[in-house]
């Protein structure tokens, strides 16, 4: 398909990535529809909502809007979507467009380049991050993302999507399921290298690909640099950046950004990065990275060092990334994050560690059987290294949200194999009514629980009850 047809169809269009698409396509005048299982669930209505609010005509997930006429001209769907879905059937001489040849239309419908973030971990907080940021210096420009802005909300906006003014189309490009390589960005940016969809050796002839058809710059860590090799960007105008102390000043002729003196104390965190002070919105020795990703492509788009440090500084975050969801009748202190996979899990259990002066409860739902099954390895080595002996890692049980499904392992299997090696460190609550048991007699004031987890929004709404 050439271009974007007039009349589309969205199907499960309450996904974080599927309703930004469905905002964006509406705000260019075609003719948006959508359907999703979980359309009337009270914890959706930020999403739901705002798709109604800029024109997006919501359906139940049963193929009802296959009955009407005109028919759309394609249904565009993500990985997640399964072949007996009753859209697909009702619809099956319908064309269908994967939503990331979807939003490559949609991006070449709008005018506007590609700035493309990618990269195992960061990139729905980069993506946010970078789009204010240039906001803030002028450019103005759209966001595709796959989480929801603090910056970005409105009545017609969930804060995944933006339509700016500029020339630029900052958007989150997936490596999960490969479909980043469908377009060709302007500019890229590729924050890291994990193990949550792919072997390392995988994901880097991923990202070579990505970036031999990325035209103009590219930014990326020293780490992903080594990984990459130089062959893929020697078109490109790079630079990188690091939080390693001993980190050169250029690599293979490139320049690099350094990190130094991160300091968290009292709720204020702050680092310097290229030897400019900056104020940083959360925790973690990650977010100054991101901050030094952000500011590198900054400067590569024209922008100055003062100017793009201090549009850095005003980042207003991203919904449900390490947000305080309140403070427990006893003092407990509660966090709400969406971290799902081996490397964003320890990122917030460290970060809770920096402002903890007690113990760290994380409570994890998992995603799905097999992300769990995925993770199942790599996971307790890792709570092995992060955990301290007062701190608890507690597992409630897999989030299943319909479709084919193994139903193995189950998270109290996980954890009884886990406590063999960490004993009363890793916990298994079987509702949330036990978490919640579980937090009043064993946590006190100062003490800090972490509720993280995707795909489920009822999670940021029982952290705020918990923090009430």
């Amino acid at each position: 398909m050439e271009q974007i047809p007039e009349s589309i169809h969205f199907v499960g269009v309450g996904g974080i990535g599927m309703s930004a698409l469905a905002q964006m396509a509406a705000s260019l005048g075609i003719e948006t529809s959508g359907s999703d299982r979980g359309a009337n669930a009270p914890e959706n209505q930020r999403i739901i909502g705002a798709l109604r609010n800029c024109g997006v005509k919501i359906y139940p997930q049963d193929g009802s809007r296959m009955n009407e006429s005109p028919l759309p001209r394609a249904l565009i769907y993500s990985t997640a979507i399964e072949e007996d879905n009753p859209d697909f059937v009702k619809g099956k001489d319908i064309p269908r467009l994967h939503r990331s040849e979807a939003m490559k239309l949609l991006v070449e419908r709008s005018g506007k380049q590609i700035l493309a973030v990618t990269g195992s971990c960061g990139k729905t907080s980069v993506t946010a991050w970078l789009a204010e940021a240039l906001a803030a210096c002028g450019k103005d420009p759209s966001m595709i993302g796959g989480g929801l802005s603090n910056c970005f909300v409105g009545a017609a906006s969930a804060g995944n999507y933006h339509c700016g003014s500029g020339d630029l189309c900052v958007l989150e490009a997936d490596e999960s399921d490969k479909s980043l390589l469908n377009y060709s960005a302007a500019h890229a940016l590729v924050l890291n290298i994990g193990t949550d969809h792919y072997s390392k050796e995988e994901l880097v002839e991923v990202f070579q690909k990505f970036l031999k058809s990325t035209k103009e710059t590219a930014v990326m860590s020293t780490d992903v640099f080594e990984a990459l090799g130089t062959d893929c960007m020697k078109h490109l105008n790079v630079k990188l950046f690091s939080t390693s102390p001993d980190a050169p000043e250029m690599m293979n002729g490139y320049p690099v950004l350094k990190v130094s003196g991160y300091h968290a104390e009292a709720g204020k965190v702050t680092a310097e990065i290229g030897g400019s002070a900056i104020t940083l919105p959360a925790p973690g020795i990650h977010n100054a990275a991101n901050a030094a990703a952000v500011i590198c492509m900054l400067e590569l788009l024209g922008i100055d060092r003062k100017t793009a440090v201090e549009a850095a500084a005003k980042f207003s975050g991203v919904w449900r990334r390490f947000d305080f969801a309140g403070t427990t009748e006893k003092g407990v202190i509660v966090f709400d994050d969406y971290a799902h996979n081996v490397e964003k899990i320890q990122s917030c259990i460290r970060a809770a560690k920096e402002i903890s002066g007690g113990r760290v409860l994380a409570i994890f739902q998992p995603h799905g059987f097999a992300p769990l099954r995925f993770m199942r390895e790599e996971l307790i080595v890792m709570l092995k290294e992060t955990l301290e002996p007062q701190d608890v890692f507690a597992f409630l049980p897999v989030y299943y949200a319909g479709g084919t499904a193994s139903f193995t392992p189950k998270s109290e299997e996980v954890a009884a194999e886990y406590s063999q090696q960490l004993a009363d460190r890793i916990q298994y609550f079987d509702t949330r009514a036990v978490a919640e048991d579980w937090i009043s007699r064993n946590l006190k004031a100062g003490d800090i629980a972490v509720v993280m987890g995707a795909r489920d929004n009822s999670l940021s709404d029982w952290a705020s009850s918990l923090g009430k």
